[in-house]
């Protein structure tokens, strides 16, 4: 009799503990941007959303699908057109389709792996026709070619492809070496034909402060003889009039002779000037007067001497005759 109490206690604590795992596969809950895929017996059944649901117990199995946007992170190497080989980092953004859930769980068992190869086909169907700058220049298109066949592919498997981002272009070290090298030469070209042309505009303009500084030293000459040729005019009336019977040559050999003197007279004190020997008897000035009236004289009768050769006509040549 005292063994039946011990033999109900077990039967009931087995009891319990076989309700317990019953109601544990019993309810569960999907979680929010999740999705549960039930099978009965093997076979699909339906899809639960987030929430509280129940099984059929020993009959039914539930699996979660995370609806969440995932990203895949790949590097593809090829060879660009002019055969350099480049290294493509692509990132792609993917989401299981909401309306595709059956197709994304059961026809992929590796989702990953079949965008990777996919996008291993797309790049290397795209790059190789491109120069190494075309592939730089297109790095957008790149993209968006990819992006538009990974989404016609697997949207046939229930996936939405987001984005396909080309994220880098990775030459060869040596390869971007060299090209920094052409950048930095082309800079330096550059650098120099502006430095070229910054000192032709400063020659030039040297060149037209010159000439025009010339110019105005030349006006200045002019001006200042042409003072020189009024104030002897002036000099020589006045003296005409002060000393009657004066010839003109006689002032002008006075002012001749003044000016003579005077330059001996600057020579003289200027520093680092020569010794110069004159004569020095009374009759010394009378002596280049004299001079200085027969050079005037002589350089009037040599200007009236001078004649202008009439130009040459050319003798025209008689026709010519055909002989007999």
């Amino acid at each position: 009799m005292s063994e039946t109490p011990a033999l109900v206690f077990g039967f009931i604590a087995l009891l319990a503990i076989f309700l317990l795992v019953l109601i544990a596969k019993t309810y569960y809950t999907v979680r929010t941007a999740t999705a549960g895929v039930v099978e009965r017996f093997g076979k699909f059944d339906r899809i639960t959303r987030p929430g509280l649901h129940f099984l059929f117990p020993f009959a039914e199995r539930v699996y979660f699908v995370d609806l969440m946007v995932k990203q895949a992170q790949f590097q593809v190497e090829t060879k660009t057109k002019d055969n350099v080989f480049v290294q493509i980092p692509v990132s792609v953004q993917y989401q299981i389709l909401d309306d595709r859930i059956v197709d994304a769980f059961y026809k992929l068992s590796s989702p990953q792996k079949q965008i990777e190869s996919f996008v291993f086909n797309s790049i290397l169907g795209h790059v190789p026709k491109l120069t190494l700058d075309e592939t730089f220049e297109q790095q957008a298109g790149i993209s968006i070619a990819v992006k538009t066949e990974l989404d016609a592919t697997m949207s046939n498997f229930g996936f939405n492809i987001l984005n396909a981002l080309v994220t880098d272009l990775i030459p060869d070290p040596k390869v971007k070496d060299a090209m920094n090298d052409i950048n930095a030469a082309q800079r330096a070209q550059v650098a120099a034909q502006a430095r070229g042309e910054a000192e032709k505009i400063l020659k030039v303009k040297q060149a037209e402060a010159e000439a025009e500084s010339k110019a105005l030293q030349g006006k200045g000459i002019a001006a200042e003889r042409q003072a020189i040729i009024e104030g002897l005019r002036s000099s020589i009336e006045n003296f005409r009039e002060a000393v009657p019977g004066a010839t003109a040559e006689d002032v002008m050999a006075l002012v001749l002779l003044t000016q003579y003197f005077d330059t001996l007279k600057e020579i003289g004190t200027k520093p680092g000037a020569t010794t110069l020997f004159l004569p020095n008897n009374p009759g010394a000035a009378n002596d280049f007067m004299q001079q200085i009236l027969a050079g005037l004289r002589g350089a009037m009768a040599s200007a009236d001497t001078v004649k202008i050769p009439p130009p040459i006509v050319p003798r025209p040549y008689p026709p010519a005759t055909s002989g007999q």
